[in-house]
């Protein structure tokens, strides 16, 4: 077009616009801009809309949303497609908390939010664990009239079960007229993470009956369902299924799973020869998911062969010396633990640190192990103190195997005692009344030690309390059952699975959340 010498216009920019954010190459989508400054452009409503939607979908990640926001802030006039825009960008980059300000900024000037800003909203929530937010979203949506359309209300039931609220995920389901296929999908995954597996089966039978014919990601979740809760033999059945009866090809995530499945069993050999027999390359987070059921069900030398193995593939992937590290402490070699901590140090490694995060009066506020940065630090650790000496009494001992430090047992207590968990509940419990619920969200799993300690606390304050834990790469997890359910009492040792099913939109993304429940009583 240039070449002819034909002179684009503000129509013309657009298009080109989403054509870059489909490829998402920054540097070509700057070109771009460059383009349509030059030809006058710049200040055009829609196409000033459509660069801030192109630099947030581009690969340049942060860099991109940077620029975009550079955009939205020297927009003169923006509407609310300019806002949504930019709130979906930063989602999609995983910063909720700048979304969640964005939207708080959006309503103070006055700008009406669409269906499609509250979509991006409800996925910030989500990212944050941010429950009490979702449902000021949900009102929100009641009370000012948004349009509620399906992917509105998939938003919602995605919220309301990855933030803990499995049964109102559940009743929205119920009462919404319409639905497609990531409707069935976001309660079937939902149910997955909360442990509800024969629920989650149902609802996926129901599925079947109702005439909708599943796809690959539904199958990710209902896999997900059976690892979760120990269904076996279900998993196996179903995993044969998606060839024989619905002719679904079993991609990577599918045979993850599976190996996840086993590897939570306590099938580690079993789970090994399902991954030698895989007829696609297993990717490294299936080895993880391996390695990590190896150090928990004690096969460390059949651990260490897979990890230094998977150490040589990825020579610079931090979580490789981190799982090789853990093996070793995991086997009181300390001399070999610190070598391996020395070797991430001299390539500039970090650990990702483990942090825990509490909503209070629709405030984020995030804690890390010793923090004392905190206005109310000195009260938290003596309500820590305090939980301590009250455990105790009630029959705590804690699980100083869970302190990867060459260290008396003594200091691996006072080590476990400030574990971010322990002060995120600390900080709970002195902020809320009694009887109230307490959930918190963290970033890793957590460690045998916070899931026992949870338990005495909600049992001792006549607290429920509700963990998310958000895990990457295969952690290893617990996943406790309400004691009080139907009679039953159990305990299922659960690896938590790389393969637990996120729904974006209606993707199946590897990572996820893992709820812990613990009832008062």
């Amino acid at each position: 077009m240039l070449e002819r010498n034909d002179l684009p216009n503000k129509f013309t920019y657009p298009f080109v616009l989403k054509a870059c954010a489909g490829i998402g190459d920054l540097n070509l989508g700057k070109s771009i801009h460059g383009s349509v400054v030059k030809f006058g452009f710049g200040d055009e409503v829609n196409v000033q809309n459509t660069l801030v939607h192109m630099y947030c979908c581009c690969r340049g990640g942060e860099g991109g949303v940077e620029f975009a926001r550079k955009v939205f802030d020297e927009m003169s006039r923006s509407d609310s497609v300019s806002w949504s825009a930019m709130i979906g960008g930063y989602v999609r980059v995983g910063r909720s908390s700048d979304a969640i300000s964005l939207f708080r900024e959006m309503q103070i000037k006055g700008v009406c939010p669409d269906e499609i800003t509250m979509v991006s909203v409800l996925s910030a929530c989500t990212g944050l664990g941010a429950l009490e937010l979702g449902k000021w979203v949900e009102s929100y949506v009641e009370k000012e009239s948004v349009q509620k359309n399906v992917e509105l209300s998939n938003a919602l039931i995605d919220m309301f079960a990855k933030c803990g609220d499995v049964d109102k995920a559940t009743n929205l389901f119920r009462s919404t007229r319409e639905r497609n296929i990531v409707s069935w999908t976001s309660v079937i995954g939902g149910l997955a993470m909360h442990g509800r597996g024969a629920e989650a089966v149902a609802v996926f039978e129901e599925m079947i009956r109702s005439g909708v014919t599943p796809d690959d990601v539904v199958f990710i979740g209902l896999l997900s369902a059976c690892s979760h809760s120990g269904l076996v033999d279900k998993g196996k059945k179903y995993f044969d299924s998606m060839r024989k009866e619905f002719g679904i090809v079993p991609k990577i995530e599918h045979y993850g799973c599976m190996v996840d499945m086993l590897c939570r069993a306590g099938l580690v050999k079993e789970a090994l020869k399902f991954v030698q027999e895989m007829p696609i390359d297993p990717n490294p987070v299936v080895w993880r998911t391996l390695i990590n059921a190896c150090r928990a069900h004690g096969e460390l030398k059949l651990g260490e062969k897979i990890t230094r193995q998977l150490i040589r593939n990825e020579p610079m992937h931090e979580s490789n010396y981190v799982l090789l590290s853990n093996i070793y402490a995991k086997m009181s070699d300390w001399e070999k633990k610190t070598r391996i901590r020395e070797a991430m140090d001299m390539k500039g490694m970090k650990k990702i640190p483990g942090s825990t995060m509490i909503e209070l009066d629709n405030e984020i506020y995030e804690f890390v192990a010793g923090d004392k940065s905190h206005a109310q630090s000195k009260e938290i650790y003596e309500m820590v103190d305090e939980m301590g000496k009250e455990m105790k009494r009630a029959g705590y001992i804690p699980t100083t195997t869970e302190v990867l430090l060459d260290i008396d047992d003594e200091d691996k207590e006072d080590t476990l005692n400030r574990h971010s968990e322990k002060l995120a509940i600390a900080f709970g419990l002195l902020n809320t009344p009694p009887g109230t619920l307490i959930r918190i969200v963290k970033n890793l799993r957590i460690c045998d030690d916070c899931h026992s300690a949870t338990k005495f606390i909600s049992k001792i304050y006549n607290r429920e309390i509700v963990v998310v834990a958000y895990t990457v790469g295969g952690t290893y997890g617990l996943q406790h059952q309400d004691e009080n359910a139907a009679g039953m009492s159990s305990s299922f040792c659960s690896h938590v699975s790389v393969m637990c099913l996120v729904i974006k939109g209606h993707a199946a993304l590897m990572n996820g959340w893992t709820w812990n429940t613990w009832r008062k009583g």
